[in-house]
């Protein structure tokens, strides 16, 4: 049998824009909202800051009282109080008249600026020179000037991040409503597959896959659950297949995708009523053997038994169709790249979109130097040893060292 369906990256990345199922919501308190998705907006109930505060150490003033002030023909005012921290301003602020205050304090009655400690001098106990002129409104956040009441702090749709969780926290939110974390199968399929637990017999190797793609999916919002290995047997496959669907939100079966005689995934997947083939390969390097199947509103994914093929197979697809499934859909991608000069040259075959596992180091000239990693694509060392990939386009034959690219870090 032949990898039939084949597509391009750029066709598989447009078909999984289709829909995704619209998972359940749920409260959850801001300390362990972090990296969660809201399903609904966050509106501010009050304004942020509540009151008019200073942003340094000084004097309450009225700023026309300061016009014109230097340290020549200094500016002479009453000091009349002191505001206390965390208390209401109990004193205002008249012509001529300053109130001693510290960052964080609320500005009292009467006062429009605040002059910073540094540029004033205290004659005595009840009078200050200032020794330069402060604008109105210098030093000073009014009221709502952070965030105002009613205003979408945050919308459906966001990866939460601290800063989000921060300015909840400072309008009096404690809880916010997120969509569930989508569970996802992880099926290690081969009768060569064992437990990293156990030794391997001869022709036998440990389970990369499961632990490595549950981390992967735990880093892009989702809740692994891993299955145990399935040996190549149809009905097996079928039975493990059947109560994963049953029981998840979205399946990746790693192994069983290419064409070898025993490879079940296909056969047992197109085996299920509402099952419609989407993509049987696809033209990449490494990673070519990728089966999606549509079921429904869901999709299910046969990664490639390799480690290195299956990771990258889930950064490049796996993962933007997981993050839209637990609910992103506001902000850009969460993809970090860097730029860097590439130190060697890389020959790439035309046809298929290529993945160039990349070293990074730091050059005299400061800029960053990208190495590829050498080594056969099998081999689970090169993963470990690179900080990220460079993408070569599918119609280029290569890259020349020196070239400026885009590195996509892990």
């Amino acid at each position: 049998m032949l990898f039939f369906h084949v597509k391009s990256a750029g066709e598989v990345r447009t078909l999984l824009e289709r829909p995704v199922p619209v998972l359940a919501e749920e409260s959850v308190s801001l300390f362990a909202a972090a990296g969660r998705v809201l399903a609904r907006d966050v509106v501010a109930p009050i304004d942020l800051p509540e009151f008019p505060r200073t942003v340094v150490d000084g004097y309450a003033v009225r700023a026309a009282d300061t016009f014109g002030a230097s340290a020549s023909l200094p500016a002479y005012l009453n000091l009349v109080g002191e505001v206390a921290m965390g208390q209401p301003a109990a004193v205002a602020v008249g012509p001529g008249e300053a109130v001693r205050i510290a960052t964080g304090g609320m500005l009292p009655a009467g006062a429009d600026a605040v002059v910073m400690l540094e540029y004033t001098d205290v004659v005595d106990r009840q009078l200050i020179e200032v020794l330069r002129p402060v604008a109105p409104g210098e030093s000073v956040v009014r009221a709502g000037d952070d965030i105002r009441a009613g205003e979408v702090i945050a919308r459906r749709g966001r990866r939460l991040r601290p800063q989000d969780l921060g300015v909840c926290a400072g309008v009096g939110i404690t809880e916010v409503t997120l969509f569930r974390l989508p569970l996802v199968a992880v099926m290690p399929t081969g009768d060569e597959i064992v437990l990293p637990e156990q030794t391997p017999q001869s022709g036998q190797v440990r389970d990369i896959n499961t632990v490595a793609l549950c981390a992967a999916i735990q880093q892009a919002g989702g809740q692994p659950w891993p299955f145990p290995i399935v040996h190549d047997d149809p009905d097996r496959l079928r039975d493990a297949v059947h109560v994963a669907l049953a029981t998840t939100d979205l399946l990746l079966i790693a192994g069983g995708s290419s064409v070898g005689t025993r490879d079940w995934t296909l056969e047992v997947l197109l085996s299920f009523p509402n099952a419609e083939l989407l993509v049987h390969g696809i033209a990449i390097r490494p990673g070519k053997p990728v089966i999606v199947v549509g079921m429904g509103e869901r999709v299910v994914f046969g990664l490639p038994g390799n480690p290195v093929s299956a990771l990258i197979v889930f950064e490049q697809f796996v993962r933007p169709y997981l993050r839209r499934l637990a609910g992103e859909s506001e902000g850009p991608a969460a993809t970090r790249t860097v730029r860097a000069v590439l130190a060697e040259s890389y020959g790439s075959d035309p046809g298929k979109e290529d993945y160039v596992r990349v070293r990074l180091s730091r050059g005299n000239d400061g800029r960053w130097a990208a190495h590829p990693v050498l080594g056969k694509s099998t081999l689970i060392s090169t993963m470990v040893e690179a900080d990220g990939i460079v993408v070569v386009p599918e119609n280029v034959e290569g890259l020349e060292a020196g070239e400026v690219v885009d590195v996509r870090l892990f």
